[in-house]
């Protein structure tokens, strides 16, 4: 019976790859870590297979994984087990559909298994951010910090490099 309902559990999981301030270690990996924001399990470490422009989109060290299949790298992230519960406060988190959209992208693991999960990525940008370096993985520094008050401001991202 309980393995049923483990089973039955892991049916209603949706598989999520994280690229940037979600991951372990972080500003926003609180997020998905939280439990009063759903459940998450960390699966395991991935890749993209296919090339994306991940940028830093702006002065606070916002990343951006732009629409451009084929162009970029290979980005590294982890991937994450949640519930719909955590989807939706990550899609608050994303300001889904408004500023990011999602996809269902294929992702390689660790172990070289092949795994089908939600990224959040950029449809409509700036054709300038396709000019600033192209980055295979994220990480916060102390040399440019990410502001999380910054990310949600978008009088401060209309007046840097995501304006139009």
């Amino acid at each position: 019976m309980r393995q049923q309902n483990l089973s039955k559990m892991s049916k209603q999981l949706i598989k999520v790859f994280v690229y940037g301030t979600l991951k372990q270690g972080e500003p926003n990996h609180h997020w998905i870590s939280s439990p009063k924001n759903g459940l998450a399990r960390f699966v395991n470490n991935g890749t993209t297979s296919v090339k994306f422009p991940l940028v830093i989109g702006t002065r606070y060290n916002i990343p951006f994984l732009l629409n451009k299949p084929g162009e970029g790298h290979n980005v590294q992230g982890e991937i994450y087990e949640i519930d719909e519960q955590m989807l939706g406060n990550l899609d608050i988190l994303e300001d889904y559909p408004r500023y990011y959209d999602r996809e269902i992208q294929a992702i390689i693991t660790d172990q070289n298994d092949t795994v089908e999960c939600w990224l959040y990525l950029i449809r409509n940008y700036p054709e300038k951010l396709l000019s600033k370096p192209h980055l295979n993985s994220y990480h916060n520094t102390p040399k440019q910090p990410y502001s999380e008050r910054s990310a949600r401001d978008p009088n401060i991202i209309a007046r840097d490099d995501l304006s139009y």
